[in-house]
């Protein structure tokens, strides 16, 4: 039987789309990237 996990998805959600919208608003992809490092990875 398979388990859902929407606590996880719904956690998730804010950040990637934080992400996609400084992409969307011009921040360069490899600064991105230095933050997303910076921040552990999380």
């Amino acid at each position: 039987m398979k388990t859902h996990r929407p606590k996880t998805r719904l956690k998730t959600a804010p950040g990637k789309l934080g992400w996609i919208f400084l992409w969307l608003i011009g921040v360069p992809i490899p600064l991105l990237l230095i933050f997303f490092l910076m921040r552990g990875c999380t």
